[in-house]
């Protein structure tokens, strides 16, 4: 594969050429290795310095700690996260960042970018009802008051 420049805008873009097998499996690890729901947080939370595991939790909205724990010892086994527990009681452990992690950096850098050049929304979706239902709004009056204690359906 070989990368050229687009004549309309000046970036790098790949050349139509189809990928070599090697470099497309190469390719296809990288994204395995950094591939899961979690790993792109916990990576960019580690991007300027150690973390200890509550703080990684705390920093990562909706991660629990069997998923935070699981993702962390994936991205130990493939070398892009170092743990270090030191001998304390109650016992300290700090996540860093290996070199080779580190190098990911002008990545994650450019995903930034390049998220904030195209505006992606940062709020959830609504959720759509499903197909072939449509909401009625109901006419002043006709709505269900929820019952309280001894109380009926008004």
């Amino acid at each position: 594969m070989t990368i050229g420049k687009s004549e309309d805008k000046g970036d790098d873009i790949a050349a139509s050429a189809p990928c070599d097998g090697d470099l497309s499996k190469q390719f296809h690890r990288a994204l395995a290795v950094l591939a899961g729901k979690w790993k792109g947080d916990i990576l960019w939370q580690l991007v300027e310095r150690k973390r200890r595991f509550g703080e990684l939790r705390q920093s990562i909205p909706g991660v629990t700690q069997h998923m935070l724990t699981t993702q962390l010892r994936d991205l130990e086994a493939n070398g892009l996260v170092k743990r270090t527990v030191y001998p304390e009681v109650p016992p300290r452990v700090e996540y860093e960042m290996t070199p080779s992690a580190k190098a990911l950096k002008p990545v994650f850098d450019e995903l930034y970018r390049w998220a904030q050049e195209h505006g992606f929304p940062t709020g959830p979706h609504p959720k759509a009802p499903p197909a072939g239902e449509t909401k009625q709004p109901k006419a002043p009056g006709q709505e269900r008051v929820p019952a309280r204690r001894n109380d009926k359906l008004l």
